[in-house]
């Protein structure tokens, strides 16, 4: 067990330090030798807990997603209002985040390249993917909001690539704290609800199944890395 615990300090060590580095002189000026170096540990060392500087980037995301369920929780055992729980989760995150919105914006050149480990659809971002849709699935299913049961299972997936499209907003995003950005969040989640809420009546039920098949036919349900 001390010897586990040891291993685990020196792997946050080996991140706390990468992420400093990071912010320091940016992403790609950054090598593994001198994250190796500042931590006090053997280059072998980092390499033994990271094969590489992309995958610090996944202990980085892990740990963000483990601080924002985290915050997140209260949220969702206080609430049971479908906008409540999205937009408080959504703005949980953005508090959680910001600290660290320099840094977003220097690594996210390499995050937007489609074949990079950094991107969150790749297959090393499964983890903390998953993690992030499941806590879409949670604010849904704890909620009162009725819904097309024919959608249910999907949208889970759909409000995650609507948080993500909040990020990508973030990461452009100059304004003190975010402001604009949390703007956004507390004006799109009455309207993500509201649409989710037309989704059962029978007038509009075929145009939300039909956007559902669309993201099914491109793949996005079964294609996932």
């Amino acid at each position: 067990m001390e010897k586990v615990a040891k291993g685990e300090q020196t792997r946050q060590l080996i991140v706390d330090t990468a992420l400093r580095l990071f912010q320091e002189n940016g992403f790609d000026r950054t090598t593994m030798r001198a994250i190796a170096k500042e931590a006090g540990v053997s280059v072998g060392n980092a390499y033994y807990y990271f094969s590489s500087k992309e995958h610090l980037i996944q202990g980085f995301y892990d740990r963000m997603v483990a601080a924002h369920s985290e915050v997140s929780e209260r949220i969702l055992l206080e609430e049971d209002d479908f906008t409540v729980r999205l937009r408080g989760v959504l703005l949980a995150w953005l508090d959680v985040s910001q600290p660290f919105h320099e840094f977003a914006t220097q690594f996210f050149k390499n995050a937007a390249d489609p074949t990079s480990p950094l991107s969150p659809f790749s297959a090393e971002s499964g983890t903390a993917r998953e993690a992030g849709i499941e806590l879409h699935r949670r604010i849904l299913e704890g909620s009162t909001m009725k819904v097309d049961p024919e959608l249910r299972d999907d949208l889970p997936d759909l409000l995650w690539l609507y948080q993500m499209a909040i990020v990508l907003f973030w990461v452009h995003d100059r304004t003190a704290d975010g402001a604009t950005t949390r703007m956004l969040v507390n004006r799109s989640a009455p309207l993500v609800g509201k649409l989710l809420g037309l989704s059962r009546l029978r007038v509009f039920r075929s145009v939300t199944r039909e956007a559902v098949h669309l993201f099914r036919d491109i793949g996005w349900f079964t294609r996932r890395p």
